[in-house]
């Protein structure tokens, strides 16, 4: 079976962050995680992990300091 280049290099940055988000979520499909699995390094989706949580935390932060400036 012929591999083309996509399947052989692993997933990109936007697949890598896409999943993540997915997982973030809870909305991951069995077939994408497994795709991942396959095709993915371990290292990109700790990074996209990590910094999904930032992206979240600094969010939460945002909302907070929002809330707390628009209170009377």
């Amino acid at each position: 079976m012929i591999e083309s280049n996509a399947e052989k290099s692993g997933t990109g940055l936007l697949n890598v962050m896409k999943s993540a988000a997915a997982a973030a979520f809870g909305v991951q499909s069995q077939a994408n995680r497994e795709k991942d699995f396959e095709n993915g390094k371990p290292l990109h989706f700790i990074i996209a992990g990590i910094l999904m949580t930032l992206l979240f935390l600094a969010g939460v932060g945002l909302f907070v300091q929002y809330m707390i400036a628009t209170t009377p």
